[in-house]
């Protein structure tokens, strides 16, 4: 009985797609500021407000929708005025990011695109998205090379 519970189980995460994303209380994110480590899972991350971006990549074909969290609220969130966010992938590239980007209608941490969890394979768990159809100021190489994939923590230094 438990063997085929067992194998049903694996089936379904498997049709579902649950084995290439990370599960709800797994930690997505690990905000550091001043010697403080906060650490969010998908559902509390999105708990502090999610936005939503239309706009075409570089990196991907056609319009894509994003949703997630704005670097801004994050920002607020650890505290931090000033400085630099160093946001580092789960392959510790880390880029820096001028907290002077965190602004209202600027970039997000995406979640998920079209609609979908963000896996590995994806560029997900996190990515940081601009709106770069929004403004021709968001379609340049340092912005593209902010655009950082598989993102897993930030930390902010002032």
């Amino acid at each position: 009985m438990f063997n085929r519970f067992h194998t049903f189980v694996v089936a379904l995460g498997l049709v579902l797609g649950l084995g290439a994303t990370a599960n709800a209380s797994d930690t997505v994110l690990t905000l550091t500021h001043e010697g403080r480590e906060q650490t969010f899972d998908l559902a509390a991350l999105e708990a502090l407000g999610t936005e939503t971006i239309e706009t075409t990549t570089i990196w991907t074909e056609g319009t894509q929708t994003f949703e997630g969290v704005s670097l801004a609220r994050l920002a607020e969130e650890v505290g931090v005025e000033g400085g630099t966010l160093l946001a580092t992938a789960i392959n510790d590239y880390t880029v820096e990011i001028p907290v002077t980007d965190a602004v209202e209608g600027g970039p997000i941490v995406a979640t998920r695109m079209n609609g979908k969890v963000m896996s590995l394979r994806d560029k997900g768990p996190l990515w940081v998205v601009y709106p770069y159809d929004a403004n021709a100021d968001y379609r340049s190489e340092v912005i593209y090379s902010r655009s950082i994939w598989q993102l897993d923590r930030i930390e902010a230094v002032e």
